[in-house]
């Protein structure tokens, strides 16, 4: 397994204190749906643009959108939750023998969100990776959508181009192997360039690790981004980073931008898979673009 260096005490200090600040700008809806809390993260006060709805990953949070809330919440509410059985959420109950976790997931995160933005309001929604999945499957039940963003989407049902294997860092005897492999999670799978694995993004990758509490990876590969897709319907964006290892993005982004007309891509030149991360002020100028599209 690849070793990287550790950081220095100050550059993890102040990642900590950058967490600290953008989550300062935050206010927390703690809102509770069928015994289960879900934390909301609203950043922003503008209500003259429908409001903004992004979803983390996998083994993620809130934190996942970190260089990117400031740039979006300056012209319009936006809003982040911990997802279900992550970071500062419930976890959701165990499914009965036989039953889907998917469903009920999807009912807390569809309630809890009504209950803050209001059932007949239009939003703007977004994901990535699992979130991308999940937020196409929330925008095809729940209706109302006007623009949907997403980034490295999973559910897609191609292939994956992963050369290197993960390691599981549950199993590490103790916390220096612990952030080897943590590390070397985020170069195999998250980020492209060795420059972008900082001490931000580690801290961001560590915090919502050990917050994970539900298994995405199945809900990711079973596949049905396209027929939510569908369902929605209107303007979407599909983003993904060329080397992105979770799929093969430039013919995955020309497939489906090819499925229907109002669709736009992009493939992000030199990024990995968490590409608003590895290059934020590149999303951040082609989000808002797409998203102050008078059609």
């Amino acid at each position: 397994m690849p070793y990287y260096s550790t950081f220095n005490p100050q550059a993890e200090a102040e990642a900590v204190r950058l967490i600290e600040r953008i989550d300062a700008l935050a206010t927390h809806h703690d809102v509770e749906h069928a015994g289960v809390r879900v934390r909301w993260r609203r950043f922003g006060n503008d209500a003259s643009a429908p409001p903004l709805v992004l979803l983390h990953g996998g083994h993620g949070s809130w934190m996942h959108w970190l260089r990117n809330i400031e740039a979006l919440s300056a012209g319009r509410t936006l809003w982040l939750p911990d997802m279900p059985g992550f970071n500062d959420s419930d976890a959701m109950p165990a499914p009965d023998s036989g039953g889907s976790t998917l469903e009920p997931f999807l009912e807390t995160l569809h309630a809890t969100l009504d209950s803050l933005v209001g059932v007949e309001t239009r939003i703007d929604l977004g994901g990535f990776s699992f979130g991308g999945l999940i937020a196409s499957k929330l925008g095809a039940r729940r209706g109302r959508i006007r623009r949907l963003v997403l980034m490295g989407s999973g559910g897609h049902g191609t292939l994956r181009r992963m050369t290197v294997e993960m390691v599981n860092w549950r199993a590490a005897a103790d916390r220096d192997e612990e952030r080897a492999a943590l590390l070397h999670n985020l170069a195999a799978l998250m980020l492209h360039e060795r420059a972008a694995i900082d001490a931000l993004a580690f801290a961001i990758h560590d915090i919502s690790c050990h917050g994970t509490r539900f298994r995405s990876k199945e809900v990711s590969l079973s596949g049905g981004l396209q027929a939510a897709l569908d369902t929605i319907g209107g303007r979407q964006l599909m983003v993904w980073g060329e080397h992105d290892v979770t799929a093969d993005s430039r013919p995955l982004v020309a497939q489906l931008v090819a499925a229907d007309p109002q669709r736009e891509g992009a493939v992000i030149d030199g990024a990995g898979h968490w590409v608003q991360f590895e290059r934020a002020d590149e999303v951040n100028a082609r989000v808002l673009r797409f998203l102050a599209e008078p059609r």
